[in-house]
């Protein structure tokens, strides 16, 4: 047998067939691998992959947004969130605490221990330093610590520093209010939070989004008070005064358009700068004019006036004898601080006599008295939008004795806010119809709710009283405005003490409705524990008329001099041309006229009056005076009130506003 010849070409064809099954087989066990894992990839794990992919690109983020603008009436801002950074630390990804402790605390100016202490916590999240500075902020990034980051924060910006700082009160660090307004009206304030998805990149960092909120979207609400910003500043620069000049523990000043209520000063001393809160106490951050219950005293006479005048109790020409000064019932002895004998009723508002009214207030009884308090607001809240706001003190009339009764007749055994008692003279002002305070402007404005108290005849008659306080020879002489009537009621009440009974502290007050006839403002001032002098006339009253006095300037409504000073006599007075000739004859040295005073032995008070009406009294008396400085009101007087006349060749001198505090 034969064997068969295989050619060579033939055996490398068969190899290379072989070749590419084998090639063709891997690729297809490759493609059903690929093919299972993609399976795998795709269908049995695509959820679970697809979750971690986006929990490793898309993060849900809140944004915060910054609180509301606070503005005055004028639309100046008061209160605002500027953008700040925060610095933080991740202590488990710090990798060396010791180095990272020095280097931030050089650039913080913080201590490095406290500092590494902080870092070495085992806790996933540590803020280093809250709302820095920009500079601060640029020096933490500047180092690149590993672990060590910064986040945008708001911080509360107040523009004006202590201006209305108890008012307003303050934000916190995470900027929640606090205190004040701040808190009160936190709902509206707030910026609101609004969570959304923002993209990373490999590295972690954050993609910007066209979708995301704007910070315009999550602001909070802003909000116009009623508050001018000037006259509030006018306010506190008097209160100041009154306060450091009798040494006093602290004062309280409001100013209130009437026809409308709003609030255009609220003055607190001593003051308070919310943006460095923390450099206080609560004691001053504490808004005196709404959480402090004080008695009122002589300040609550004319309420208590018009409601019996308005029950038919008594008219103004009334008499009532004042006992000589001191009026003994069961359980207290009631004293005044002249020895009054007879006074109508007219005049027991105009001297502010305690025996008069607790006379008045015995006559009237307990519930018919109650019962107008009540519908003046006192023992009630206002209504403002004010954390914390004191209800007072108001008993239940069942529970008064009689001297209890009279003692509320002239302003003691009650304890009311600053803010009643501007609501209660409100309706006074407003021809007896009471009407609500207001703090906050709204749009639309809200419905105003008022109540009739007292008759127009009624209010007229008390407002009438009170001219006569301010421009007669009553008790707030203090307070006159040349050219203007202004009606008002002083006020000396006694603190309680702690060890039961009455101190020998007390709280001086004033308030003032100007221009006497139709009060378009009011203007009150309580000082508290004031010293050596305490009463209301001499340590509130010049406060008052400060405060009026610039308002009106800057308004455009104080009266010209040529209005303030008439040239008539159809008073009896002295014309301005008088009272220049007068003023000349010292100067030429013309012997003063021996002319008597009506018989009075002493000499009058004339500081606060204006200065013709000053220079017809004493020059009727046969004093004409030597006039300092510049101005149109006496400051201060030579000799002294109640001082005898001088004698021929003494000096009579009187200070006028504008003349330096020296003899």
């Amino acid at each position: 047998m034969t064997a068969r010849y295989t050619p060579r070409h033939t055996r490398v064809h068969d190899w290379a067939a072989i070749r590419l099954v084998v090639v063709a087989v891997l690729f297809a066990l490759a493609g059903l691998v690929l093919w299972a894992r993609a399976f795998q990839v795709q269908v049995l794990m695509g959820a679970e992959l697809a979750a971690r992919a986006e929990r490793q690109h898309l993060a849900a983020e809140s944004v915060s947004g910054p609180r509301g603008r606070i503005f005055d009436r004028q639309g100046r801002v008061l209160a605002k969130s500027v953008r700040c950074a925060s610095v933080y630390a991740r202590p488990l990804e710090v990798r060396d605490p010791a180095h990272t402790a020095r280097e931030l605390g050089r650039a913080l100016g913080l201590g490095a221990r406290e500092l590494q202490a902080r870092l070495g916590a085992r806790r996933p999240f540590v803020w280093i330093a809250r709302q820095v500075s920009d500079r601060e902020a640029a020096a933490v990034a500047a180092l690149a610590l590993p672990g060590v980051g910064t986040v945008e924060e708001f911080k509360r910006l107040y523009p004006s520093g202590h201006l209305a700082g108890q008012l307003l009160g303050f934000a916190g660090l995470d900027g929640a209010g606090l205190e004040g307004l701040e808190k009160s009206l936190e709902d509206t304030l707030a910026g609101r939070s609004d969570r959304t998805v923002v993209q990373r990149d490999a590295s972690g960092r954050r993609l910007l989004d066209g979708d995301e909120p704007s910070r315009a979207s999550v602001r909070g609400g802003d909000v116009r008070l009623t508050i001018d910003a000037d006259i509030q500043a006018m306010a506190e620069q008097a209160v100041a005064g009154a306060v450091t000049t009798y040494h006093a523990k602290s004062g309280m000043g409001l100013v209130v358009h009437v026809p409308t209520g709003d609030i255009l000063a609220w003055a607190v001393f001593p003051f308070f700068n919310p943006n460095i809160y923390s450099s206080y106490g609560p004691e001053t951050w504490r808004n005196r004019i709404a959480l402090d219950a004080l008695e009122p005293g002589s300040t609550f006479k004319p309420f208590v006036v018009a409601a019996a005048l308005q029950e038919g109790v008594v008219r103004p020409d009334s008499v009532y004898f004042c006992e000589n000064g001191r009026f003994e019932m069961p359980g207290a002895v009631i004293r005044d601080t002249h020895d009054y004998a007879d006074l109508p009723v007219t005049h027991i508002l105009r001297y502010s006599s305690n025996i008069g009214m607790a006379k008045i207030g015995l006559e009237m009884g307990a519930r018919t008295m109650h019962g107008y308090l009540d519908r003046l607001g006192f023992g009630r809240r206002t209504g403002l939008p004010l954390a914390g706001e004191a209800r007072g003190i108001l008993r239940d009339p069942g529970a008064w004795q009689r001297v209890d009764l009279a003692n509320v007749a002239f302003g003691q055994g009650v304890a009311v806010t600053a803010l009643q008692m501007a609501r209660a003279y409100l309706c006074l002002a407003r021809g007896g119809v009471a009407g609500a305070l207001r703090l906050v402007v709204a749009d639309p404005p809200a419905p105003r709710e008022e109540r009739r108290v007292f008759s127009a005849e009624v209010a007229g008659q008390v407002l009438a009283m009170m001219r006569d306080v301010v421009q007669a020879d009553g008790t707030g002489t203090r307070a006159r405005i040349e050219g203007l009537t202004v009606a008002g009621k002083t006020g000396t009440a006694q603190k309680a003490s702690a060890s039961g009974g009455y101190g020998n502290d007390h709280v001086g007050s004033f308030v003032a409705l100007l221009p006497g006839e139709s009060p378009e403002f009011l203007v009150m001032v309580i000082v508290d524990e004031p010293a050596p002098q305490h009463y209301g006339g001499v340590v509130a009253a010049p406060a008052v008329r400060e405060i009026a006095l610039q308002s009106l300037a800057y308004m455009g409504r104080l009266p010209e001099p040529s209005a303030q000073a008439g040239a008539g006599t159809a008073d009896g007075g002295l014309t301005d041309e008088d009272v220049r000739r007068l003023v000349d004859a010292i100067g030429a040295g013309i012997e003063n006229p021996a002319v008597a005073l009506q018989g009075s032995e002493a000499v009058p008070d004339v500081v606060g009056m204006s200065l013709r009406r000053a220079v017809e009294l004493l020059a009727g008396g046969g004093a004409v005076p030597e006039v300092r400085g510049s101005g149109l009101v006496v400051r201060r007087q030579s000799p002294a009130p109640g001082k005898p006349w001088p004698g021929t060749g003494d000096r009579c001198v009187l200070w006028l506003d504008g003349a330096p505090d020296r003899s």
